[in-house]
């Protein structure tokens, strides 16, 4: 049985709490959150408020916090030769104070507080300065996920970035998709099914494969068409910017 302490209950922490406590081999035996009146979650672990109330006997302490905050929480812990890792794609391992075992646990997903995820399909990234530690942290992944990779600070950076492109600017441009319709009051709705084949796509094709549209053919008239249509500059520089690394690909 492996036991975790959470540290951090915000939609990556909720979202660990619910698959350990679903998943025979992992006790999660504490959760710490700095805004909260409750002693215990709703699946019954207890639940703090205090740094100097986790419980020192865990053998993997999961910080979900925001990125900034971990090198001077990590600081604080008052704990002594236990594996303490962060889930953040984006800040390195040794972020986390050197006086602790440190490592990673990244589960490479985005997370809404109340959208449920398989955790079977999502890779989690491991990194750990020891070498039992990896292999702890490589069990504990196996029991969630399909797919437990071992991935460096500075590669999962890259896929940080990365992701950041295919997640955060995608959803932006949803948004801006959104905004167009709007403004002629028209249902964003039309576009989901278009959305949901165009992700679809991408299982069986690569990116190169799957582009279609005006700039991948070359059509200038439809491109000089729609820049004719927008009416807000940043729109018309996103939809250019974008044009012009497909038309660039060809």
């Amino acid at each position: 049985m492996i036991r975790v302490v959470i540290l951090g209950f915000g939609n990556v922490g909720q979202h660990l709490h619910k698959i350990f406590h679903e998943t025979k081999g992992v006790n999660v035996i504490q959760g710490y959150t700095r805004n909260t009146t409750e002693t215990t979650t709703k699946a019954g672990t207890p639940l703090i408020s205090k740094i100097s109330e986790i419980d020192s006997s865990a053998d993997v302490y999961i910080v979900a916090i925001p990125d900034d905050a971990i090198k001077g929480f990590t600081k604080e812990l008052k704990l002594k030769d236990k594996l303490v890792v962060h889930t953040s794609g984006g800040v390195a391992m040794n972020t986390i104070s050197k006086k602790h075992h440190r490592g990673i646990f990244y589960p490479l997903q985005t997370f809404s507080k109340n959208t449920e995820v398989d955790f079977k399909i999502i890779p989690i990234c491991i990194e750990a300065e020891k070498e039992n530690d990896l292999k702890l942290l490589r069990k504990l992944g196996e029991l969630i996920s399909n797919k437990v990779v071992d991935i460096n600070s500075s590669e999962r950076a890259q896929i940080h970035l990365a992701a950041v492109f295919v997640n955060n600017f995608v959803n932006e441009l949803y948004h801006i998709s959104e905004d167009i319709l709007k403004e002629k009051s028209l249902d964003f709705e039309l576009l989901k099914p278009l959305i949901s084949e165009t992700a679809k796509k991408i299982e069986t094709l690569s990116p190169s494969k799957a582009q279609t549209g005006p700039a991948n053919r070359g059509d200038i008239v439809t491109i000089e068409k729609h820049l004719s249509m927008i009416e807000a500059e940043l729109q018309e520089k996103v939809y250019m910017t974008l044009t012009r690394s497909i038309l660039k690909r060809k």
